[in-house]
């Protein structure tokens, strides 16, 4: 109880109730004190009618005392007419110890007093000053001893406690059910759906919804349901990709074995008599020598990650031009594509051909798919150069331009996929490998008149050593 919100509250609420009314407690036993005096000058003025009243005859010594009992005084002395004059006395048992004049008492001075008179516990004598009501002289003076005083004050600061702690239960009462009511028990139901979801969160159905009143809880529960929203949709992505990734292992398993059986064929056809074979037959033996090594790849893509890239030292130019026979002989017989290049002959780079091989093949490809998909002609033109501390090779084209939504997840498997049927991982794994080189892969600009891809790779310290020597 003691550990939870609410009991922490309800404690809290009573402390801070009591400290309340012993605030409030303080000044208003000082009044209760000053209430008290007033009312005994004033009974002390009445008393003294009954003698003023008979100025000629001697008040009975009886109804003296009676009148002094009333008023609860033991004198009271009255000036009228700058006449100082003893009205009514009766025998006093000590001296005046103290003075408290209640015309000149200010705020502070009667909290004082009413304190000090509380924790003196020692029965005193005190003249009490005050001015007399209805104009009945100018100065009223009584005494009295402060035992009676004390224990009214005590009665009533007793009743004044018992009151506040009474109004402080209820007060922490109701304040702890509105609590619970509006704030723990929304929260312990989120902390609820937070476990549940936690036990499974690839079912959709524990996702939260909002149902808080509460502006904040609402707002929390909105915020807990997005993420959880996302979180189920990734774990859901990530299962598939899992799958997937199963699945073209063993694709890639007996893939890797088909073709290295076709490879052995095709290191026959090398020596074959017909020309055209003959020169074919290189481009078949490197194509299948690709599709091997892709297939190696993918088997250790299902095991661990893509692998580093085989750096070395390679012109590009003729890299470029065999991603262009490759793309030319896998375009259609009404090609409507024209392919430009722009690469200095002499520009060597630093990279893993076989893999930009696979991101200059991605890149061309979706050009070439994106153009033949707007039904007329256009250019897919490579351009590449040096700068300071990178290589840069960009792959432009006149087709149509991204979508918005392919934009969005331009780099993302089985999202960034602008064409019909596209699985959208070509760029993913462009960009994967392009990353693996210590470099970027990035879309430049893209719209109405074509799409630039860049690839920038860094030179570095070791790149410049090599091509130097």
């Amino acid at each position: 109880m003691l550990n939870s919100l609410s009991g922490r509250f309800l404690i809290l609420t009573t402390v801070f109730v009591m400290l309340a009314e012993v605030l409030i407690f303080v000044p208003s036993i000082a009044r209760f004190r000053e209430d008290y005096l007033l009312a005994r000058l004033e009974r002390a003025q009445i008393a003294s009618l009954a003698l003023l009243a008979a100025t000629d005859t001697m008040i009975d010594p009886a109804l003296e005392k009676e009148l002094l009992e009333n008023a609860g005084v033991l004198t009271v002395v009255l000036r009228r007419d700058e006449v100082r004059e003893l009205v009514l006395a009766a025998p006093v048992g000590g001296m005046v110890t103290r003075r408290y004049d209640l015309r000149t008492s200010t705020a502070a001075s009667l909290v004082h007093d009413a304190m000090a008179q509380l924790l003196d516990t020692e029965d005193r004598i005190i003249l009490v000053t005050g001015t007399p009501v209805r104009n009945a002289g100018e100065v009223i003076e009584v005494t009295m001893s402060t035992g009676a005083l004390r224990v009214a004050m005590i009665d009533y600061g007793l009743r004044i406690l018992i009151l506040s702690a009474v109004i402080s239960i209820i007060t922490a009462g109701l304040l702890f059910f509105a609590v619970r009511r509006f704030l723990v028990l929304p929260m312990a139901r989120v902390a609820a759906h937070m476990s549940a979801y936690a036990e499974a969160p690839e079912d959709p159905g524990r996702v939260i919804m909002p149902t808080a009143n509460l502006r904040e809880l609402r707002a929390a529960e909105e915020a807990l349901n997005t993420l959880q929203v996302r979180l189920t949709s990734a774990l859901k992505q990530k299962a598939r990709l899992a799958q997937l990734g199963e699945a073209v292992a063993k694709i890639s398993h007996d893939l890797r074995n088909i073709l290295t059986t076709a490879q052995l064929f095709a290191d026959r056809l090398e020596s074959s008599d017909d020309p055209k074979v003959a020169r074919a037959a290189p481009k078949l033996v490197g194509a299948i020598r690709r599709a091997i090594n892709l297939c190696e790849a993918t088997l250790a893509f299902g095991k661990a990650e893509e692998p580093p890239p085989a750096l070395t030292i390679l012109p590009l130019a003729p890299l470029i031009e065999e991603v262009l026979d490759g793309e030319r002989l896998a375009a259609s017989e009404d090609d409507l594509v024209s392919y430009r290049t722009a690469v200095p002959p002499d520009l060597h780079l630093r990279a893993d051909p076989e893999q930009l091989y696979r991101v200059l093949s991605n890149l061309v490809r979706n050009a070439r798919q994106a153009i033949e998909g707007t039904g007329q002609e256009g250019t897919i033109s490579i351009l590449a150069g040096t700068e300071e501390d990178a290589w840069v090779i960009s792959v432009e084209d006149t087709g149509p331009g991204l979508p918005e939504k392919a934009q969005a997840n331009l780099f993302t498997p089985f999202q960034g996929g602008s064409r019909k049927g596209g699985s959208g991982l070509g760029l993913a794994i462009a960009a994967d490998l392009v990353r693996g080189h210590g470099g970027a892969l990035w879309l430049r600009e893209t719209g109405p008149e074509g799409t630039v891809f860049e690839i920038r790779l860094p030179r570095g310290e070791a790149a410049l050593d090599d091509l130097a020597g």
